[in-house]
Formats: structure tokens, sequence, C-alpha cells
């Protein structure tokens, strides 16, 4: 075994960016949908409605997201208590989200941008699940049909539209639109009077819907009477389930720690192994590799100032050494 100081030159560090399908399916779009009818009976059912990409009931089902219906005054889901006014699940989400995203309880969702803007006091969340993606969603690959009695629409994020990230608290934002594969349609994407189609939080995975822009669009509107289940959760799932394509891919930024480790012609030519040197004396046991030593190289370790072993690369095959010859060995460490 023979040791060597590595210099600064020696290291570079990287970054790529790896994307992959994000549904179960390993397709990059999800064509059908299912919900467990245990789940939304259940106590869960009021605050989210869980998505499979199977019947719930199949050994692969897994969540591939939820659904959420989130309102400011609490409407459209009953009361936890009929003596406290406003306060009910849809009311409890809206809080989450807020606190989640904005960072102040006394701000507000803003759906659009410059003079098409409208304010979000209720929306619904499609939040997928977090098993499903790495990093963060990949901007740019989601296509969303939704269909109602109006009609059908395709949304995107509008990624490729913009130069500039824009961030609401510490989050990066994108403005939900009418496109595909992160661009806009002619003229924005955007309806009239009602501003985007929602927001989307690749970092959080997490795609907010605006229903005003969507019931202008194709007549699918959650229910917003006081104390009463409007089943709105349901109502967004109708419509992901009837546009029947759901495209989205997962992204990952790799960071890579690149160590060359060089190996001179004058270097690493003798081995410490018993069946080379003489254990007593310490000299060469074979005569004609005293001049003409021949050595491969398997292994590279690699050692902190303590002598503590940290990382090993194993070559492919044996790497022939002597004097005539000089390696250059590329160690990639991925985290």
């Amino acid at each position: 075994m023979s040791f060597k100081r590595l210099d600064p030159e020696d290291f570079v560090v990287s970054s790529d960016s790896i994307t992959s399908t994000l549904w179960s399916t390993d397709t990059p779009t999800l064509t059908s949908f299912y919900t467990s009818s245990i789940q939304e009976a259940g106590s869960s059912g009021d605050f989210y409605l869980s998505v499979y990409q199977t019947a719930s009931t199949e050994d692969t089902a897994t969540v591939q997201f939820d659904i959420v219906y989130c309102d400011s005054l609490g409407s459209g889901s009953t009361l936890y208590n009929s003596i406290v006014p406003s306060n009910s699940p849809t009311k409890t989400m809206y809080g989450q989200y807020r606190s989640l995203i904005l960072e102040d309880e006394n701000a507000s969702f803003i759906f659009g941008s410059e003079n098409n803007v409208v304010t979000g006091d209720h929306f619904w969340v499609i939040n997928i699940e977090r098993a499903r993606y790495k990093e963060s969603l990949f901007p740019g690959s989601l296509n969303l049909i939704l269909s109602g009695s109006g009609g059908t629409i395709q949304l995107t994020d509008n990624s490729n539209d913009v130069s500039v990230n824009t961030f609401i608290g510490s989050t990066r934002v994108f403005q939900l639109v009418s496109g595909s594969n992160g661009s806009a349609i002619t003229g924005g994407g955007y309806v009239t009077n009602s501003g985007s189609y929602g927001l989307v939080f690749p970092d959080l995975g997490v795609i907010m819907v605006n229903p005003y822009a969507v019931s202008q669009s194709i007549q699918v509107a959650p229910s917003r009477s006081n104390n009463s289940e409007g089943f709105n959760n349901r109502n967004l799932y109708n419509a992901t389930s009837l546009g029947a394509s759901f495209a989205l891919n997962s992204q990952e930024t790799i960071t890579s720690d690149y160590i060359f480790v060089r190996a001179r012609n004058s270097e690493f030519n003798y081995s410490e192994n018993p069946t080379f040197i003489s254990g007593s004396t310490g000299e060469v046991i074979y005569d004609n590799f005293i001049n003409n030593p021949q050595t491969y190289i398997t292994t590279v370790g690699f050692y902190n100032d303590s002598n503590e072993l940290l990382a090993v690369a194993k070559m492919s095959r044996p790497l022939l050494k002597d004097f005539t010859k000089e390696a250059l060995v590329r160690v990639k460490l991925d985290f």
C-alpha cells in the first residue's frame, strides 16, 4: 500500500440536473385515477382526497397525489362546532397552506400578474405525494388536462416564458396557465378578469388551482355553502379523471466531486504485498523486479489526516504499472 497527498487542483466539483418519471406507473403521464371510499368516508376525507394509480384495494396501489379544497371563510364543509362560525376543515387547510407558503397569516394568495390578478380566497390544491419525486417537480414537464361540462383545458406552468424565477416568501413559484410543456398559449394563458389558473410550487410539490379561472373556462366550480359538505375535493378529482391525462416529472440535482488521482512513472511501482518483498529483510524477493518492477493497481482508497479510510474506488480491471507508464484515475463521488 502506498500513499500520496492530493493537491487542491486534484478536486473538481460539478452539479448535474437529473430528471425521471414521477408516477408509480413509471410513465410520464398518468391516465387512470382511483380513490378510496374508505379514506374519503373516514376522518381524513374531510380534509383531503387521496388519488391512486390503480384501485385502492390492489396490492400495488400507492398514493400519487392528494386533492385539497381550501377556503378562507371555511365554506364548503361542515363546521367542527355549529356554534363556532366558519371554523371548518376547509379553513384549517387554507391556514395550513398560507403558513407553509406565504409565511404570513395576514397575506393572501394572488393568481396572475400585472393587470390581470385575482385574490385567492379559496382554491384547490394538488399536493404531489412526497415519495413520488426526489428533489422537486421538473418545471416544464407539467401537462394537466381538466374536463367539465364547459369543455376541456390543458394546463402547464409558465417556466419557459419567464427569464427570472419568482418567489413567494422563500418559495419558488410559477403561474399555472393554459398551454403545454412550460409555455402558455398565445395571450399568456390567463383568463380575463380571473388571473391565472393557479400557482405551481415545484420545490414543495404543490399545484394550486384557481376556481375562478377554472369555473369560467370549463364550468367546474366548488360549492361555497356555509356549514355544508360541498364535496369539493371530488369536484376537482372528477375534472382530472375525465381529462385522463396528468403528465409530470421529477427533478434532482446531483452534486459530484471529481477526484483525479495521478500515478506518475516513478510512483507506485513497488508493492508491500508479502509476495513482493521479504518480510524479514525488506528486500525485493525477485531480482528481475529490482530494476524493472511491475505492479497492478486494483483499488484507490481515500484517507483523512487521521489515517481513517473515507472512501474506496475499485478499478474495473487491474491496471498494470511500471516505470514506463503513468496512470490518471478519475473518481466520481455523488452526494
